[in-house]
């Protein structure tokens, strides 16, 4: 109230404008979706730090995407109230980010979350002061806890910004680079680090259900590639066995989408039964590449047609027609607002779409005998293992369900981005040595990030509605530069390992030096940091796929690079190989013969 009566006697040209949103009409859906609402939402940008600063004020940044669930559900209960809209109108300067647009800021603000909370995820919510130091971060909260707590942190900030500034910059460690020793060559210890990577992921591992021992179970697709390219050059018996039973239990449980092809992004459960049900495109891509490699190392030929099943999912539900790039996401709800609303079946449905006998069929392979978890209905997984002609008689079924989906409508998210478009090409390029017809979507994606994407001034984070989203970032480059090289290979052409080349050096150029890799030309927070090798997240380590297609080239200069690069280590890897699983992967490849 103090401050309020003092600004009411200030000249009117000294009162701060009020904010407005700006967000309406962005090319980035998840930003658009927020352009209605009551906060007045500013982009991520100098000019928004900037203002922070003028007016002395905590940066309220809300980071989420379109597909996450739990960020829409937070956007209608507390985003769209005005008692919270008026806090963080009149207390904060709010920011809304897209995470996919911005993943290096993203990335520094899950660390934090994670060290200062234990948890981390999305809607992530993160108060950062003036000068780039994040303060304190939130996860989703209920609409009158969030009022409470935002509330509070305005009448600290009045009373003790002083001290809340010198909690953040101590806490934030002054920006020291992360782990810049370089260590003995990566042959010399990949022996050791690849033997520690298979005992830790076997001690983690769910003996009966596959994946890890956890609650909730996510594909991870990184670590299990990294994992099935070590087996196939050293074999070992336990860790084929727990490869072949995860990638079984994933492709028969409610993970994968047995009705339209594709995988969801998780399951909420241990048993892979029930999914959230985003599809995202890196995990699509990923799981393509990595079901199609397993048919050939753990002789499993079905896994082939799971491959070819999944980039079918991505080329007839996520290609852009126009370019024919693939779109980021596709929505955990329906138009309607219902999560999974597109994928679930009532057993009224099911009868009027299927035959008796039909119906009957699914009934046994399905479990439709117990009660539907959701009040939508059934989703449609494999609770019972079908014979190869129960298999052959489910097709028709999938067939009239899919024709009948056709009438639901699923939001998507239609960003065109260059590093999952990079994924998505090194998944095309592997399968059209295979099968021929993935070459023309290859060449098309390939034409989308020379053509489209590549400018005199380099590389563009991606584009949506015909408008470019700004420089990308040490992940797209490398996304990009790995599916270059494998669309290379594919189609023989110097030109096309020269432009992989071209991605490499300038991503080396822009975001590595003797302290590390960072991961974006800048966050605009004040702390930035460098690493020496960065962690393997639902997508591969960025670091380590630019090491690698650096690796695979012709180039003197590029291969120096990455074997410099995988001299270096930081202590977390050392702890952690988990979560550093295609690095270790990368090291094995390069001490091997």
């Amino acid at each position: 109230m103090i401050l309020a009566l003092c600004m009411s006697f200030l000249p009117a040209a000294m009162q701060a404008a009020p904010l407005v949103n700006r967000l309406a009409n962005h090319p980035s859906p998840y930003l658009a979706m927020h352009g209605a609402d009551p906060v007045a939402w500013q982009e991520w940008s100098p000019a928004t730090v900037s203002l922070a600063r003028q007016q002395n004020k905590l940066l309220f940044v809300s980071i989420g995407y379109f597909s996450c669930h739990w960020c829409h559900v937070m956007q209608q209960e507390s985003y769209r109230d005005l008692r919270i809209a008026e806090v963080l109108n009149r207390d904060f300067i709010p920011v809304k980010v897209d995470r996919e647009l911005n993943t290096a800021l993203d990335a520094e603000m899950i660390e934090f979350a994670r060290r200062s909370r234990g948890m981390a995820g999305w809607p992530l919510n993160v108060f950062i002061t003036p000068e780039g130091y994040p303060v304190y971060a939130t996860l989703y909260s209920k609409p009158d806890q969030f009022l409470g707590l935002i509330s509070k942190l305005s009448e600290r900030w009045l009373t003790d910004r002083d001290e809340l500034k010198a909690a953040a910059r101590e806490a934030a460690g002054g920006g020291k680079p992360v782990g810049s020793i370089p260590l003995k060559p990566a042959s010399d210890h990949a022996a050791v680090w690849r033997q520690r990577l298979v005992d830790d992921a076997l001690a983690m591992a769910d003996p009966l259900r596959g994946g890890l021992e956890q609650a909730r179970k996510f594909p991870m697709a990184p670590q299990l590639t990294a994992l099935l390219q070590i087996h196939e050059r050293h074999p070992d018996a336990r860790l084929a066995a727990w490869l072949t039973l995860t990638l079984d239990l994933m492709a028969k449980g409610g993970l994968r989408d047995h009705v339209g092809g594709g995988f969801f992004r998780y399951t909420v459960d241990p048993e892979w039964h029930t999914p959230h049900y985003e599809k995202m495109l890196y995990d699509n891509a990923e799981l393509a590449l990595l079901y199609l490699r397993a048919a050939r190392i753990l002789g499993k030929p079905q896994y082939q047609e799971i491959a070819f099943e999944t980039l079918d999912f991505m080329l007839a539900e996520m290609r852009d027609a126009e370019t024919g790039a693939f779109i980021t996401s596709t929505s955990a709800v329906d138009s309607e607002g219902r999560e999974g609303g597109v994928y679930l079946w009532s057993m009224e449905q099911l009868r009027h779409t299927l035959s008796p006998d039909e119906l009957a069929l699914a009934t046994r392979i399905w479990g439709l005998e117990a009660a539907a978890e959701s009040d939508l209905g059934y989703l449609p997984q494999q609770v019972r293992e079908p014979t190869a002609a129960e298999l052959a008689q489910l097709e028709p079924v999938y067939r009239k369900l899919r024709k009948e989906r056709r009438n639901r409508s699923l939001p998507k998210d239609d960003k065109l981005l260059a590093g999952l478009n990079g994924l998505a090409l090194k998944a095309l390029s592997e399968a059209a040595a295979t099968a021929p017809r993935y070459r023309r979507s290859a060449d098309e994606v390939k034409d989308f990030l020379a053509r489209q994407l590549w400018r005199k001034d380099g590389l563009q984070n991606g584009m949506g509605h015909g408008k470019l989203f700004g420089p990308a970032d040490l992940e797209g480059y490398a996304y990009a530069a790995s599916g270059l090289r494998y669309y290379a290979r594919l189609s023989g052409k110097a030109a096309d390992h020269a432009f992989a080349d071209k991605l490499a050096r300038e991503a080396w150029r822009r975001f590595h030096s003797p302290r590390g890799f960072r991961l974006a030309g800048t966050t605009l927070l004040a702390a930035e940091k460098r690493q020496a090798v960065i962690a393997d997240g639902p997508a591969p380590s960025p670091s380590t796929e630019l090491i690698t297609a650096s690796l695979a080239s012709h180039d003197k200069a590029l291969r120096r690079n990455g074997v410099a690069a995988l001299g270096f280590t930081v202590s977390p890897a050392g702890h952690d190989l988990f979560m550093h699983a295609s690095l270790v992967a990368a090291m094995d490849a390069a001490a091997s013969p």
